[in-house]
């Protein structure tokens, strides 16, 4: 076993199991050691009295098959336990990566692919049962039934037994010497995997575009390159693996030529009653004695192959361990204070004030400046600005996703960074620009931030996104599958139904980040009628790119390169702002084109 931090309390939850597999295990180990004697009896029985061996033939086989009931049965027991401690450890493991994962901040995902981590919860993790499970086995079979089959040995000739054992000797040095070249070949064999699995994923997500560029061959080239390489680590991997088996067999098979050799020599001189003697000691060995000391011999083989199974399968273990490890005391940077407070009843009041911020990986670049406003209860905001003006850094902020300086955001004049995390993002209804979607039935999507809501209120969700009519007209109506990342709906479609998933949350705060991009302007101005009829008295965050979205709201937030250039309602900014006159100038030239003005 391998007693690290993350495994013990997986050793002490499973213990029972452990127990019983390993008594188990052992009872057969024991009860296999009578046969080898039985098989030599019978040998003796044959070669002395061979006219009245029946009976006690007879006998002896029915003690054969009592011991091979005994084995059945111990065997399906150890299976049983050893193995279904193995499974659900690694189930375990698999629950506790999968819930640190969600507690992992964005940063983490940005340094690390998902092909990587994916790698970690598959490939890594089922080295890890087969080490809790079939590496218990081959640790206890090599040890005890190792040990006892030696201990029978020795009580039938103890020379004989040191002829044989010498070389095993250099079976344990092999493997001790090997183990840590293994284990380095495996890490890089898991790499380059990871790799492999990196690529794939790219791949596979990015589909569409390689299709449209015409880049399948180019594609497929860059992927054999990359195959290539994981297979000659493979390669490399595999002929250690087998130059070390084929050693321990060349030793196994080298000492079974010696034993029969010797030992036939040996019965050889006994039956001339010519002794023979070894370091002084006399070998006394009959037919039957040679017959149970093979039989034991041939017991010791699946010991001694456990031995090398176990070394490389131990190095494989503790190196997906160690990545397994590393995942799960992965810093959270994102994380509640003790004691943080939980937001109910939120107003919706959101006040900003001399934020300043810049992302963990690039410390050098402000991407907001002292942002200073405030949001009043049931305000409905627009927030405009240039292409990478912050817009969309201010509501992760919002919705902490990254950390802030503590008093320069407040909800409900509750400081952010002194707020229970999830309480914060309950209080959130959420459209992101990338309009994500599960690859399940559109009344899933719709009704994921609350699954307790019947088919009318994601109808009516629905309805207020103007996608109803959209939705209906699918052959399977609310239950069509929207794909993986919403693949078969238009960029229209996938931007209402995230706005209907936002909507039925029903939440205090609702923060639409350039939501209505993708829809035509009839639909659109659906859309925010929808706004300020059903979201009256509640804050409603509008983030666009186009001002006819936001002029109709309260107020509108101009950025220009992350600082504030104004705050103030759609008729103020005209006389106040410059951006915003700008972007009402372009506006109105654009519509004068399209109409044909110019």
């Amino acid at each position: 076993m391998i007693f690290e931090k993350h495994m013990r309390k997986y050793y002490k939850k499973y213990f029972i199991l452990y127990v019983i597999g390993i008594l188990a295990l052992v009872a057969v180990d024991v009860a296999q050691l009578f046969i080898p004697e039985f098989l030599g009896d019978i040998v003796n029985i044959l070669t002395d009295k061979p006219n009245d061996s029946a009976d006690q033939i007879l006998k002896i086989t029915i003690w054969i098959l009592t011991i091979a009931l005994i084995m059945f049965l111990g065997r399906m027991l150890w299976r049983f336990a050893l193995f279904n401690a193995s499974i659900r450890i690694e189930a375990g493991l698999r629950h506790d990566m999968f819930k640190k994962s969600t507690k992992l901040s964005q940063k983490y995902y940005h340094e690390n692919k998902v092909g990587s981590i994916m790698s970690w919860f598959t490939t890594d993790l089922e080295q890890i049962e087969e080490y809790c499970g079939f590496g218990t086995v081959t640790i206890v079979d090599a040890f005890f039934l190792g040990l006892l089959v030696i201990i029978r040995m020795v009580r039938l000739d103890w020379v004989l037994s040191i002829i044989a054992f010498i070389p095993m000797i250099l079976i344990i040095v092999w493997g001790f010497l090997i183990e840590k070249y293994m284990s380095i070949k495996w890490r890089e064999r898991q790499e380059q995997f990871d790799k492999l699995y990196d690529f794939t994923q790219e791949t596979f997500t990015g589909i569409r575009v390689i299709k449209a560029f015409v880049k399948e061959t180019a594609e497929l080239h860059a992927f054999a390159k990359i195959a290539k390489k994981n297979k000659e680590t493979n390669v490399s991997f595999a002929r250690i693996s087998v130059l070390f088996d084929v050693l321990i067999e060349l030793i196994i098979a080298a000492i079974m030529a010696l034993v029969l050799g010797v030992g036939g020599y040996v019965v050889y001189r006994y039956i001339t009653a010519d002794a023979v003697i070894i370091f002084g000691h006399t070998v006394e060995l009959n037919a039957g004695g040679l017959v149970a000391f093979i039989s034991y011999f041939d017991t010791l083989i699946w010991p001694l192959i456990a031995m090398g199974s176990i070394v490389a399968m131990r190095s494989r273990a503790k190196t997906s361990l160690k990545r397994v490890a590393s995942f799960l005391d992965s810093e959270e940077d994102i994380k509640n204070i003790d004691n943080a407070y939980k937001l109910e009843n939120v107003k919706g009041k959101i006040t900003f004030k001399n934020l300043s911020f810049s992302y963990p990986d690039q410390t050098d670049v402000n991407y907001l400046s002292d942002v200073s406003f405030e949001i009043k209860p049931g305000e409905k905001i627009g927030i405009i600005g240039k292409i990478g003006c912050g817009k969309t850094t201010l509501v992760n902020l919002l919705l902490r996703l990254y950390n802030v300086e503590k008093g320069t955001i407040f909800i409900d004049d509750h400081d952010l960074m002194e707020c229970d995390i999830q309480s914060v993002r309950e209080a959130i209804g959420y459209v992101p620009q990338d309009n994500f979607l599960f690859s399940d039935k559109i009344t899933n999507n719709i009704a994921f931030g609350n699954r307790k809501k019947d088919t009318v209120a994601v109808r009516n969700a629905a309805k207020f996104a103007d996608v109803d009519d959209n939705i209906i007209n699918f052959k399977d109506g609310y239950d069509t599958i929207s794909g993986e990342r919403g693949v078969t709906l238009s960029g229209g479609q996938k931007q209402r139904i995230s706005i209907a998933r936002a909507f039925i949350k029903d939440a205090p705060i609702m923060i639409m980040d350039d939501s209505v991009s993708a829809v035509d302007v009839k639909t659109e101005e659906t859309i925010l009628k929808n706004i300020n009829e059903k979201r009256d008295g509640k804050t409603t965050i509008v983030i666009a790119s186009r001002v006819s979205t936001v002029s109709h709201l309260d107020k509108i937030l101009v950025l220009n390169n992350g600082k504030v250039e104004a705050f103030d309602t759609p008729k103020n900014l005209l006389n106040i702002s410059e951006t915003y006159k700008k972007m009402v100038y372009l506006q109105e030239l654009e519509k004068e084109v399209e109409g044909g003005a110019i």
